[in-house]
């Protein structure tokens, strides 16, 4: 499991330490700071943040509302506008970049932790068709964030061996640890929607790609015994070719 990425395009370099110290404080991951579009794009790059803070004054001829429109076209990246007294003009075309979330200088750290959970909300819905359940878990490239108290964490999904079912919770097995979400098992994995991820039990779905040992009643995956239910069984052994 690794943390929530932050990237930050701040041209007033007070400004990003501080919203670095903060982001930190609340347990983000976080680049160093870009200053004008072209460091940006660089930083982009290298680190590839999951989340974008963009000042929409920046040094230079383009601005971050040119930043965003470059991030929404080649990147998919979410990205939260910072900006103070901004003129209608300016206005005008942030909102044409559809920016998942704004925050207004001067700002607190709840402030910023406030937004970036919007920022992943809004993003996940706009990546759906359908609406997204709002229960804190959102998908984003390769990887779900799910909601543990106040904090979101960044989990790849190759790295969930196994979903367990518990009442109307699931108990989401990783490679590191165990997290439990409020949602069914059908819901999460529809959330999830990867093909390598396989419903073999009422209470269990697998990560194929995990599977240690496999025999008509049960599975191994980190040595943990799952059971294959009846219903189940037949499309299992079909879909890995094993009957």
């Amino acid at each position: 499991m690794s943390k929530i990425k932050v990237g930050i395009v701040e041209d007033e370099m007070i400004i990003a330490l501080g919203i670095s110290e903060a982001l930190k404080e609340l347990g983000y991951d976080v680049t160093e700071a870009a200053n004008n579009y072209t460091q940006a794009l660089e930083m982009i790059h290298r680190e590839r943040p999951d989340i974008l803070l963009l000042d929409i004054q920046l040094s230079g001829h383009k601005d971050g509302i040119d930043l965003a429109l470059r991030v929404k076209k080649d990147f998919q990246i979410p990205f939260i506008f910072l900006t103070a007294n901004a003129d209608i003009a300016t206005v005008e075309r942030a909102k044409a970049t559809s920016a998942h979330a704004y925050l207004v200088k001067p700002f607190r750290k709840n402030d910023l932790y406030t937004s970036i959970e919007i920022c992943l909300h809004n993003y996940a819905q706009s990546q759906k068709k359908e609406k997204v359940p709002d229960d804190g878990n959102y998908i984003i490239k390769d990887s779900i964030f799910i909601k543990q108290g106040q904090y979101f964490h960044k989990v790849r999904l190759d790295d969930i061996m196994f979903l367990e079912s518990d009442n109307n919770y699931v108990n989401v097995h990783t490679r590191y640890n165990k997290m439990l979400v409020r949602s069914t098992i059908q819901d999460y994995l529809d959330l999830i929607g990867q093909k390598h991820f396989f419903r073999v039990h009422r209470s269990y779905a697998v990560n194929i790609h995990h599977i240690q040992t496999i025999n008509t009643e049960y599975l191994v995956i980190n040595e943990t015994q799952i059971p294959i239910g009846k219903a189940y069984r037949d499309q299992l052994l079909g879909f890995l070719k094993l009957g």
